[in-house]
């Protein structure tokens, strides 16, 4: 029996301690995949700390998407950082355990940042189609109150369900094998471990997933519907160009993320794979939060502009 899963008792108590599985026997290939790990986690921090610093120190900036750009990329440091350090330690170490309370504090974590940058993307989405449709209006129905109230209720239903999925998942008891065929402690994989009947939390998890990333992904489709409609009767080539360039940085970021998520949670139980899974956790979790930055600072004058104020006042700054 692995040492890791030593509390596990054979005659009925619940697993408390957990492993994840290990990636390969070759050590080599370890300590490859750590080092790509590795750097793209350090880029993420990097690029997403940028970002919000950039946005909260320039008030050029000081808009609502902005405003909902600085709180995409406190959700993505959030994200990355509830995961990454404890899978790149079970990458190049034999400690690939994990306490049951650990667990479920890092499963909660993973589903608040989750959920809640679900959300956060249909309010971006909608404040694109004020912009767009509603420009007139615009200032007035797209507040700093109004701003606060979307980010707050995006915050707290990813507070809400990830309190009640992780739960729904540890009133389950797990009564061995105990080790975690994942990086770290997501719903499927762990349902996977838990003893007895558990198809009511199996629908509960769908109807979640179904709830808080299919119907913001539906309102996201819907103002971009109505915005490719405005768009198409504007009499300006340049301003269908602008109007469509400022959605499509939010187009791509929401077709990496939903796409790589609905893969994952929306497919039937039948065709669930571990490793499928597993490179999916990876695309989600840390590819988006890598590439975000980049794809709204490349793409954005304004960003890119107040980027380089940003860092040339530090180097002013450390010269002093």
């Amino acid at each position: 029996m692995n040492l890791s899963c030593s509390l596990w008792q054979e005659n009925g108590i619940s697993v408390k301690r957990f492993a994840f599985a290990k990636f390969s026997e070759v050590t080599e290939q370890c300590f490859l995949l750590f080092t790509l790990i590795l750097l793209m986690f350090l880029a993420s921090l990097t690029g997403n700390a940028l970002i919000a610093l950039t946005i909260c120190t320039n008030p050029v900036l000081h808009t609502p998407m902005y405003f909902f750009l600085a709180n995409l990329s406190f959700l993505e440091i959030g994200y990355t950082c509830s995961i990454i350090p404890k899978m790149l330690q079970s990458l190049v170490s034999e400690a690939r355990g994990i306490s049951k309370e650990g667990c479920a504090t890092q499963m909660f974590f993973f589903i608040l940042f989750g959920i809640s940058e679900c959300c956060l993307l249909a309010a971006m989405a909608f404040d694109r189609y004020l912009a767009i449709c509603s420009p007139l209006h615009y200032a007035t129905r797209m507040n700093r109150e109004v701003c606060a109230h979307l980010a707050m209720i995006s915050w707290g239903v990813g507070c809400m369900v990830g309190l009640g999925q992780t739960n729904f998942i540890f009133s389950l008891d797990f009564c061995g094998p105990c080790e975690i065929n994942h990086f770290f402690c997501d719903l499927p994989p762990m349902l996977a471990l838990a003893c007895g009947d558990t198809s009511h939390n199996e629908a509960l998890v769908f109807v979640a997933a179904v709830l808080c990333i299919s119907s913001p992904f539906l309102l996201i489709i819907a103002s971009y519907g109505r915005i490719l409609a405005a768009v198409f009767v504007m009499p300006s080539p340049e301003g269908r160009h602008k109007a469509l360039s400022t959605c499509s940085s939010h187009l791509l970021v929401v077709t990496l993320f939903y796409g790589s998520a609905s893969i994952t949670y929306l497919r039937p139980k039948s065709s669930y794979s571990p490793y499928t899974d597993k490179f999916l956790a990876l695309f989600y979790t840390l590819v988006t939060s890598t590439f975000n930055p980049i794809i709204y600072s490349l793409r954005n004058k304004e960003v890119k502009t107040a980027l380089r104020r940003t860092l040339c006042k530090k180097k002013v700054l450390t010269h002093i």
